[in-house]
């Protein structure tokens, strides 16, 4: 990973540009005098003591022991689970906002208004509306995707059509995406191939695509649009910028996911896919489906690569993975 996109991840997780370059610093020096980072980084006394004690708070970094102002980064995995629960609470607290948001709208507008502000689309009609708002689109696609699906056939082949035109897309999948048999490969991959910008979280609040500054299509919820094959479109209002604020929200905290499956160099595509699959948060069983694999063929296969990249476990895998390029 290179220092423009390790110096990203650490954005997502909360670290401020200064303590991400003591971050950096530390990887490339440690373990070394506070000294020796500060005249790498070219912070002052007061800005590396500030950026360094958040990487201690954030249990990333600390002194080696016996060696006064030596110091040096230590193993995330606590550190890194805090923040990402960090991250979490604050999507939840904004998926809170936007219920009471709508629940608000709802009873104080809604009842008293026919302005066609919010329209209920049901049944039969929610696929071509569908189809109509991808079609529509003129600048980007905003789209927040979770199971369950509707059976739409031409769906992907739409998406593709829309980033064939020129119109960004941007999509947080949760994990349950990856994870929903065939829905990968057939749906997810070649969007992402195509050009469309990804990422993944555990869990979305709500199934949302946003077209353009336009207007919003909303599953009444998950569980609902299972069973009832509902659907809102949400016109401009202030429903329609809290919707807004929700997904740049969830973007924000996602993970980014790469489907480019060749390298310049030579990594085995099937080797690559396997990478990017674990670095999008999927687990064993599902990277073993997708890659038509046993359990243990895949463990094997983890074991060579972590040989290959020295690394002692999988987060540093990932980790020399990305400074590689192969992520």
């Amino acid at each position: 990973m290179d220092n423009v996109k390790l110096g990203e991840a650490l954005r997502l997780l909360g670290i401020d540009e200064a303590a991400a370059r003591v971050y950096l610093a530390l990887l490339e020096l440690a373990p070394a005098p506070l000294g020796a980072v500060a005249a790498a980084t070219g912070l002052r006394d007061a800005e590396l003591t500030s950026a360094y004690g958040s990487l201690v708070d954030a249990g990333l970094a600390s002194a080696v022991d016996g060696a006064g102002e030596v110091v040096a980064p230590v193993p995330p995995t606590a550190g890194l689970e805090i923040l990402a629960r960090h991250r979490a609470a604050e999507v939840e607290e904004s998926r809170i906002a936007v219920g009471g948001a709508f629940e608000s709208f709802r009873r104080q507008r809604l009842a008293s208004y026919n302005d066609n502000l919010v329209e209920v689309v049901t049944g039969d009609s929610v696929g071509p509306r569908i189809r109509r708002a991808w079609a529509s689109a003129r600048e980007q696609i905003r789209q927040l995707e979770s199971p369950p699906y509707l059976t739409l056939p031409e769906a992907t082949g739409d998406s593709l059509a829309t980033l064939e035109r020129g119109v960004t897309q941007r999509v947080v999948y949760s994990r349950a995406s990856l994870e929903f048999p065939g829905h990968l490969a057939e749906a997810i991959e070649p969007c992402v191939n195509a050009g469309e910008q990804a990422r993944v979280a555990p869990s979305v609040p709500v199934k949302l695509v946003i077209i353009d500054e336009a207007y919003a299509l909303v599953s009444l919820s998950i569980k609902e649009a299972d069973v009832h094959n509902t659907m809102l479109v949400v016109q401009p209002c202030g429903l329609l910028s809290a919707l807004i604020a929700l997904f740049e929200q969830s973007w924000s905290n996602a993970l980014p996911f790469h489907g480019r499956t060749t390298r310049p160099g030579g990594l085995p595509p099937a080797d690559r896919r396997l990478l990017w699959l674990l670095a999008g948060g999927a687990g064993d069983d599902v990277i073993a489906r997708e890659l038509g694999i046993s359990r243990r063929t895949l463990f094997r296969r983890l074991q060579v690569l972590m040989a290959q990249l020295g690394a002692a476990n999988r987060f540093q895998m990932a980790l020399q993975a990305q400074r590689n390029g192969w992520l």
